[in-house]
């Protein structure tokens, strides 16, 4: 068939920093064991706004046209060769990575580890492949999740964030029948739906830090969390000493605040930001655990000895594995109250740029703060 006679589509597609185009595609049918998804809604996250901003996110670099977004629910238009549990006109979650499932993080159902690991609208792996800032894309079927039935396309959406804390949680042993004490650094997207989950899940008590009074109202109206922090701002500290003593000094007040002084059982780190990941190990209480989910700082010094000396285990966690049926049942159950608050602004797929612009400014022309960006098809 020749490609003139097939249909096209348009896609937001980023050539290099803040150069993004909204062009027409063409439109190839699915290939073997892949369906084909008109994408409903996508949410935009924080590499997402690196790519657009800098046109890399950390070492990735944009080396060809690439178009952004993992975050993404939709409805089956089409299905390939050798596919039967997907059908068209079946709504579902997209599930971003594509794992090799030959390897032997694979085998033993970590695929978030996969070396082989090809995740739609990363730059790691090359050529690079499409995300889901486009009107329909071919993505293999296994990773795509049937919807319940009372979940919106935007709700499902949320499942990619929710993944990377239920994954998390896991990896700290955190299940509904543990009730930690949990405190939360960080309240955008991730930390919220980090206190969101630990509330869910019975935490004897859900707690968060930030330096946004804004985002810690937000939180707290929403019953996010249950008491908040605002951290003070200072200057930098000129020497590493300076800086892990202010870091220590600086969680002892908030543990005092909190009425909390020997730490709480179990801390997620949701900002990536060195004084945060200092701090969150003297947050946790002997023997605790400290569970790294934000992504920030690449080089971080560390108060190792206050972790070694009383038993606190540092925990990192990448992405998430085997989460997705979790998660999307978790959003359709009503545990997560409020969760949909957390999206507070959407634009159309055309309008992609504008999306970027506002979620890297942080409030809109009103003065309302900016948390999760939804781009849709309409």
């Amino acid at each position: 068939m020749s490609p003139i006679a097939l249909p096209t589509q348009h896609a937001a597609v980023l050539y290099g920093a803040k150069d993004l185009h909204f062009e027409e595609r063409t439109l190839w049918p699915p290939h073997q064991g892949q369906a084909q998804v008109a994408v409903m809604a996508t949410g935009l996250c924080g590499s997402d706004l690196h790519y657009y901003a800098h046109g890399r996110n950390g070492d990735f670099v944009v080396q060809a046209p690439l178009v952004l977004g993992h975050e993404a629910a939709g409805i089956v238009t089409a299905v390939g060769p050798g596919v039967k549990h997907i059908v068209p006109g079946q709504r579902v979650a997209i599930e971003a990575g594509i794992m090799c499932n030959n390897c032997s993080y694979c085998a033993k159902g970590r695929y978030n580890l996969c070396k082989n690991m090809r995740f739609c609208s990363s730059a790691k792996t090359f050529p690079h492949a499409d995300g889901t800032l486009q009107e329909r894309m071919n993505h293999p079927a296994h990773v795509l999740h049937p919807l319940p039935d009372n979940l919106t396309f935007e709700q499902a959406a949320l499942a990619e964030p929710l993944s990377v804390l239920i994954h998390a949680a896991r990896r700290a042993d955190f299940t509904p029948s543990s009730h930690p004490t949990v405190l939360v650094f960080g309240v955008g997207a991730i930390g919220l739906l980090a206190c969101a989950l630990a509330k869910s899940y019975g935490a004897a008590r859900v707690v968060a830090i930030d330096i946004n009074q804004a985002r810690l109202d937000f939180a707290l109206q929403n019953g996010f969390a249950q008491q908040v922090y605002c951290l003070p701002m200072s200057d930098r500290a000129k020497t590493t000493d300076e800086q892990l003593r202010r870091a220590k000094e600086n969680i002892s007040t908030a543990l005092t605040e909190f009425n909390m002084p020997d730490g709480f059982d179990l801390v997620f780190e949701c900002t990536g930001a060195e004084p945060c990941i200092q701090m969150s190990i003297h947050a946790a209480i002997t023997g605790g655990k400290v569970m790294l989910v934000g992504m920030g700082s690449r080089n971080v010094t560390l108060p190792l000895s206050a972790a070694a000396t009383r038993e606190v285990d540092i925990h990192g966690s990448f992405r998430y594995a085997n989460t997705y049926p979790t998660a999307l049942a978790l959003l359709a159950s009503g545990k997560l109250p409020n969760i949909e608050k957390i999206i507070t602004h959407r634009f159309s797929l055309k309008d992609t740029a504008r999306a970027f612009e506002l979620l890297a400014r942080g409030r809109d022309d009103e003065g309302r703060m900016v948390l999760k960006v939804m781009v849709g098809a309409q």
